[in-house]
């Protein structure tokens, strides 16, 4: 049932959407912590490895935006991760004044392992849901997460 634009959403209920969300994201990302610990890697570094891998090659200026992080801070970050052999700087072709990172075998290998382990406990966590259940809660997080961009 969808509602109408003459009625509101209980305060109560949106406040509680919120604080789950809220929880949910914390319990997220503590997890993922704990799974990068077997890793030479930072959260940061995941976050900016996630990006490359999910968006291709881009510039410290597109990596810093996407990150929320001044180019300074993400250049830091880009050398650490170039100089584990995670990625790599590449002079763009079209434009030998831009310079592109990529992410290299090893970098894609980590992501890889630690998106499947997230999987796995996601599908831990799911184990009580019913099908339906679970389409919901799927169905629900893709509309939710449309309406916010």
């Amino acid at each position: 049932m969808k509602l109408e634009n003459s009625q509101k959403v209980n305060g109560e209920i949106v406040a509680n959407i919120e604080k789950d969300l809220r929880y949910i994201s914390g319990i997220i990302k503590q997890k993922g912590r704990e799974m990068l610990s077997n890793y030479k890697i930072t959260p940061p570094q995941f976050v900016a490895l996630q990006w490359l891998f999910e968006d291709g090659d881009m510039t410290i200026g597109e990596l810093s935006n996407k990150m929320f992080l001044a180019c300074s801070t993400t250049t830091d970050l880009v050398d650490r991760m170039e100089k584990n052999q995670l990625l790599v700087r590449v002079k763009d072709p079209n434009d030998r004044r831009v310079v592109r990172i990529h992410l290299l075998e090893e970098g894609e290998r980590i992501i890889n392992e630690v998106i499947k382990k997230r999987q796995v406990y996601l599908e831990e966590i799911l184990k009580n849901f019913t099908t339906d259940e679970i389409l919901l809660v799927q169905n629900n997080l893709s509309k939710l997460h449309q309406e916010m961009r």
